[in-house]
């Protein structure tokens, strides 16, 4: 199974951009709106040429996380569940919980 694109401004296979490049930085995130994955807000921001749209409390059954490590695709209610891959055991970056509320509803 080929892994998904990743649009955006990445700096390695590993969904790293130029915004977030750590160690830890290794999810990206389909986007409600267009259905395509970007590392992070500021990449879709910056490239996709619309809004973006989050992802509501009921459509957390989706898969619209990839792991950069694995290309596992995980539901947002995964995701949001563990902090690390289920698939490979990557750990994600605890801090990318700030930013939930740029992809996700959060109440």
């Amino acid at each position: 199974m080929t892994a998904p694109v990743v649009h955006g401004k990445t700096i390695d296979s590993q969904t790293r951009c130029v915004h977030y490049g750590t160690s830890l930085d290794i999810v990206a995130i389909k986007f409600r709106c267009c259905g395509d994955y970007y590392p992070c807000h500021l990449c879709h921001a910056e490239c996709a040429g619309h809004p973006l749209a989050l992802w509501g409390l009921s459509e957390y059954d989706q898969k619209a996380i990839l792991c950069g490590v694995c290309s596992a695709e995980l539901t947002i209610a995964e995701y949001r569940a563990v902090g690390q891959c289920p698939r490979c055991a990557a750990t994600f970056n605890p801090g990318c919980e700030l930013h939930a509320h740029f992809y996700f509803e959060t109440s």
